[in-house]
């Protein structure tokens, strides 16, 4: 079957779940005249609102604690968890025990692509919390005869040590974290290439499929391939890179229907245009979401044998929709000065503020060097330069000054 028409067959059979029962889709497919489901893809996108965070977060707030968005009675859920917050307020997501294994389908598909076997170890360097991204990873690893190694409630020199002492052949962290502890490690006197860690699987946040970060993780964990991973609490693992191809995030589209918009707007982007990612959950009947936007900037791009319709993203998430700045008619994303910062080295922290109290906007860079006594200022401004051309004032800044990123990173502050 087509990948279009699979997509259909599974849009139509979800909204047949949901129509009857869903308090906040079904007044929505009714004035979409999508009750008894849509006739193609484009009936569907040209018809159906989308859905937004903001939405989600007033419905929730008017119907405490859930909203208004689970198909079944509250008590067939078995899991609870929310959004990191990293943009606005968090949301809540429960699941029934058949749409949370959807989810755990959706990142067996991506350990599957790291090349992890039955038998293999899993180091989770991170404390478990409501977020959702790790505990779909943790689970589905022990669905598939992984060995599941929890790294919560440790200092990172605890946790570091403690990973020298199992050598798992996979690590499981924010790209933030791998290099956070190879810090440590280089603090430590520790040697990362006896580590047994063969992969680094990074998800959370932009920067596995960075060239220059993905390059300091391997750098740093030596003889480990580095591969990205992309998905959102609302909406699960949507994407995942490969060690032969790790610029590419592949999307499972048999499991999402994807739409690209022009940023800032509701009209769709030029076929290979960047554009902000719309998706829809072809499964998860518990809590759907339909044309969800969901913020993050991509860059698609055809594989050779894919189906038309299919795409990658070339670069993974290039940044969020919020956190783009115009300034003087320059794009700037978070990802790029990432990008800069790794590709340099020689600075331990940095956080960008952006000023937009101005008539124009302003753009200031923190930073702390790596080594004491060091002052890499003339070197960082001219790979600014030559990265983006606009002028950004920079501010080194004494060390401890600026908070040390453990997990997801919040570097990038906005003035209003």
């Amino acid at each position: 079957m087509a990948l279009a028409q699979q997509q259909l067959a599974a849009l139509n059979r979800l909204v047949a779940a949901i129509a009857p029962t869903n308090a906040f889709y079904r007044p929505r497919l009714t004035a979409a005249g999508g009750l008894g489901g849509f006739a193609s893809l484009a009936d569907f996108s040209a018809r159906m609102p989308f859905t937004t965070k903001e939405e989600l977060a007033r419905d929730q707030a008017a119907h405490p604690p859930y909203g208004s968005t689970l198909t079944f009675p509250e008590r067939t859920y078995t899991r609870f968890h929310q959004t990191s917050g990293t943009s606005g307020r968090p949301i809540v997501w429960l699941d029934n025990a058949e749409s949370w294994q959807w989810l755990l389908e959706n990142w067996k598909t991506i350990w599957r692509s790291a090349g992890a076997r039955a038998g293999d170890a899993v180091f989770f360097a991170f404390s478990f919390g409501p977020f959702l991204g790790f505990w779909t990873a943790f689970d589905s690893a022990q669905q598939l005869g992984l060995r599941t190694i929890a790294a919560g409630g440790m200092g990172s020199v605890e946790r570091l040590r403690f990973l020298m002492a199992q050598r798992p052949r996979l690590l499981c962290c924010t790209p933030t974290y791998a290099l956070r502890l190879i810090d440590v490690a280089r603090q430590e006197g520790i040697d990362l290439a006896q580590s047994g860690v063969e992969r680094v699987m990074v998800a959370g946040e932009p920067g596995g499929s960075v060239p220059e970060i993905r390059a300091r993780i391997a750098q740093g964990w030596p003889g480990a391939g580095v591969v990205d991973h992309h998905g959102m609490t609302e909406v699960g693992p949507v994407s995942h890179g490969t060690v032969g191809q790790p610029t590419l995030l592949r999307v499972m589209h048999d499991r999402y229907f994807c739409e690209l918009l022009q940023p800032g707007t509701n009209d769709p982007a030029p076929p290979g245009a960047s554009g902000e990612l719309i998706l829809t959950t072809l499964g998860r009947d518990a809590c759907p979401l339909l044309r969800y936007r969901t913020g993050d900037l991509v860059r698609p791009v055809a594989l050779p044998g894919e189906e038309p319709g299919a795409f990658a993203l070339d670069g993974g998430i290039l940044g969020r929709a919020d956190d783009m700045v115009i300034v003087r008619g320059v794009n700037l994303y978070p990802a790029a000065v990432e990008a800069v910062v790794r590709a340099m080295g020689g600075i331990r922290e940095y956080q960008v503020e952006i000023d937009r109290r101005a008539a124009l906007p302003e753009v200031r860079v923190r930073f702390e060097p790596l080594a004491a006594g060091a002052d890499p200022t003339e070197e960082f401004a001219r790979r600014l330069r030559e990265a983006f051309p606009l002028r950004l004032t920079l501010e080194k800044v004494p060390a401890g000054t600026l908070p040390v990123q453990e997990f997801k990173a919040r570097r990038w502050k906005i003035l209003n």
